[in-house]
């Protein structure tokens, strides 16, 4: 696990949002509740923004197609709704994909993200 300066930590307050592009991953960081969450900033059904999403109970909710994730682990709590039998592209792009999450840590006043090394 490599860790990357993300932003000061007073730049991201209470209900805000930010993303963040770090070692060639574009980065959601939010702060809900006290916690802060770094995830994805693309939700996998179609690589749209998430930042816009909805937030509540530790979900985000894709706003596009209404796919939601735990903000904590990434696992996928609704996928698109959308019917399997709507062609054989958009069935493919039924598959269920967890989102990307990045574990946190804030040292002297800065956020910081964990990125997994790749060989």
């Amino acid at each position: 696990m490599n860790w990357f300066k993300a932003l000061p930590e007073s730049e991201l307050l209470e209900g805000e949002r930010k993303v963040v592009k770090i070692d060639g991953h574009s980065i959601l960081f939010i702060r809900e509740q006290g916690r802060i969450y770094a995830i994805a900033s693309a939700c996998p059904h179609m690589r749209l923004p998430l930042k816009g999403g909805k937030i509540e109970d530790g979900t985000i909710t894709c706003p596009w197609h209404h796919s939601a994730f735990d903000l904590q682990t990434g696992d996928v709590k609704a996928w698109s709704p959308w019917p399997p039998a709507v062609g054989k592209m958009l069935g493919a792009l039924r598959r269920e994909h967890a989102l990307p999450v990045f574990p946190t840590k804030v040292e002297d006043s800065t956020i910081w993200v964990g990125i997994e090394e790749t060989e």
